[in-house]
């Protein structure tokens, strides 16, 4: 090993002569770099060779390169590249390819391998990365993508892209993204030759025998690509993605034509379709309206443009009524109403339309649920507040075991100050099943207690705990706790605390908000705080470890605290905590004895 070592140190060295001889590095720099080759050298020349070895060499000798680069740009002086960062490049594509020869599998370091590669512009060493990577890691087709985006956008070579391509689908015949990308190269290719062509015929050169194919001009290739991913490949999406594609380029628009036939042939059926057919109206049937066009006519343009889109819409969910269709008209109207105009008549339009939609939606019974929260919102906005009573009371009819849809019109009864608040509370508690009420629960109480008297709320709590399931009833507990202390004062609370500690289950929580009122009181007593912490550790002290760390704390800090009872405490606790915890109470119980915690 130390030969080898030896070697690949002397194989350095004219390199670093050459950076003396130069005065980019001095005398004690070059020493200072082989030191840490050697150190590094060794490292990877072991038996048991390790991955981390590997990058931190080849980390360093990047690094080593650009400090060579910046040097060079200080001082000016721009020759010896061959002797010097040649040898330096050689050496990390020879350690990368040690290491991916070793872990073939690591994706991650051969794309490292070919960021390095486009960074120092080494072109024929990437072509091999790239071919060796292929042939390992085959069934990756976003390596196959980079493979043959790099061939078509670096090497200027439409062939090998396209031969790439085809290597990749016939490992993955029905990869949508391959199939995308594949069309979108040949539209490339095709307004790549038509500049060619149009720059040769602006010069009038005479080409000779070459001449352009007309079939390749217009996209034929990339029609032949989007046929036979059809065949292959179904669904919408797709048929939508090869669209946008198409339309980046200006020559496509029998291509454009023919991908909207077949979408419309075979897709009828499905909202998708419909939403796009609709959109595009915002694009077409009008010329652009010119910058110096009067605002009340952009503002009509606008408003006839989106009049044609809710005109296909209709037909839409008159064709296809289903909860997805309707939900895509309604999306459509929320963006147009959301976008800025600076003309009144145009929002109001907006918001007209939308309601009606909302409402046409509603009354089909096909308004998804989670679109009436935002129809609400939009009625409150608007000041039409009978009518988001009404439509709240709607929706808790059709979807009655629903809790959003309950505490969604409960809250805007409350917002509305309204006197059935109570009434419809009670109504939702017959509705919704016990497990998962506790958002109506805890809506109910807090509005208890800025609406309702004491009694009523502390009643109401009372009521929570055997109503809501014992997981919930943790949450109630801790509210009931609290408010307990807020409204009635350290006694009322400490009753309270009692009382419910007769119950399972608990939180943690509940337990510490006890404590920290305990400590909030003048005449804090240790006695209680003792009382405090045993019932938690009841609960908690087989997996909190801080909840007896912080039992010991308050034996050494309170006034009344009993330090000699801390190493009771310890005991205890190494009994009863599970597993790892222990070690875990050991590292920090002897940080607390040193004063480190």
């Amino acid at each position: 090993m130390a030969e080898r070592v030896e070697q690949r140190l002397e194989d350095r060295v004219p390199e670093l002569e050459q950076l003396e001889r130069v005065g980019l590095f001095s005398r004690t720099e070059i020493r200072a770099v082989l030191r840490k080759a050697s150190a590094l050298e060794y490292k990877i020349q072991r038996r048991a060779l390790r991955k981390e070895d590997f990058i931190n060499y080849i980390q360093y000798e990047i690094n080593l390169l650009e400090l060579i680069k910046k040097r060079r740009a200080r001082i000016g002086y721009s020759f010896k590249k061959e002797e010097i960062e040649h040898s330096i490049l050689h050496r990390v594509h020879s350690l990368f390819n040690r290491a991916t020869g070793k872990w073939k599998d690591d994706v991650q370091l051969w794309l490292s391998h070919v960021a390095f590669c486009k960074q120092w512009n080494a072109k024929h060493q990437l072509s091999k990365v790239f071919s060796t990577m292929l042939a390992i890691h085959s069934n990756k087709p976003a390596l196959w993508i980079m493979a043959a985006k790099w061939e078509m956008e670096t090497r200027l070579s439409s062939e090998s892209a396209r031969h790439l391509f085809l290597r990749a689908l016939r490992f993955h015949p029905e990869c949508p993204k391959l199939y995308q990308e594949y069309f979108r190269m040949e539209l490339m290719h095709a307004e790549k030759q038509r500049k060619e062509k149009k720059e040769f015929e602006k010069a009038k050169m005479d080409l000779g025998e070459f001449s352009y194919s007309e079939e390749i001009l217009n996209g034929e290739m990339a029609r032949i690509v989007y046929r036979d991913a059809t065949q292959k490949i179904k669904g919408v999406e797709f048929q939508l993605a090869v669209l946008s594609i198409a339309k980046l380029f200006d020559f496509t628009q029998d291509l454009q034509k023919e991908i909207l036939e077949n979408l419309q042939a075979s897709y009828a059926d499905d909202p998708l379709t419909w939403d796009h057919m609709a959109r595009q109206e915002l694009d077409l049937g009008s010329l652009q309206p010119p910058e110096h066009a009067p605002k009340q006519r952009k503002v009509a343009e606008m408003a006839q443009r989106e009049e044609r889109c809710c005109a296909v819409f209709d037909e839409a969910v008159g064709a296809l009524p289903t909860e997805d269709m309707w939900k895509r008209y309604i999306t459509f109207c929320l963006e147009r109403y959301n976008r800025k105009t600076n003309s009144g008549e145009l929002k109001q339009k907006r918001l007209e339309r939308t309601l009606s939609v909302f409402n046409k939606a509603h009354e089909s019974n096909l308004l998804p649920e989670a679109l009436y929260k935002q129809w609400l919102q939009l009625l409150l906005e608007s000041s039409l507040s009978e009518k988001a009573v009404e439509v709240a009371e709607a929706a808790t009819r059709r979807f009655s075991v629903s809790v959003d849809m309950w505490q969604m019109r409960l809250q805007v009864l409350i917002q509305l100050k309204r006197e059935d608040v109570t009434q419809c509370f009670e109504e939702a508690i017959k509705h919704v099943k016990s497990k998962g009420s506790l958002a109506l629960w805890t809506l109910w109480v807090e509005w208890s207690e800025g609406t309702n008297s004491k009694e009523d709320t502390e009643a109401l709590y009372q009521r929570s705990l055997h109503a809501t399931t014992p997981a919930e009833s943790v949450t109630m507990k801790e509210m009931y706790l609290d408010w307990t202390y807020r409204s009635g004062g350290y006694k009322k609370v400490k009753k309270v605390f009692t009382s419910l500690c007769e119950s399972r289950p608990f939180s943690l929580d509940f337990f510490r908000k006890m404590i920290q009122i305990e400590k909030e009181q003048e005449s804090c007593k240790m006695l209680h705080l003792r009382e405090y912490y045993e019932r938690a550790l009841r609960e908690f002290g087989s997996t909190d470890t801080d909840l007896w760390l912080d039992y010991v704390k308050e034996e050494l800090s309170h006034p009344q605290g009993k330090p000699e009872n801390c190493g009771s405490i310890h005991w205890r606790a190494m009994k009863m905590l599970q597993g790892d915890l222990v070690e875990d109470f050991v590292s920090k119980y002897t940080l607390l004895q040193t004063g480190h915690l």
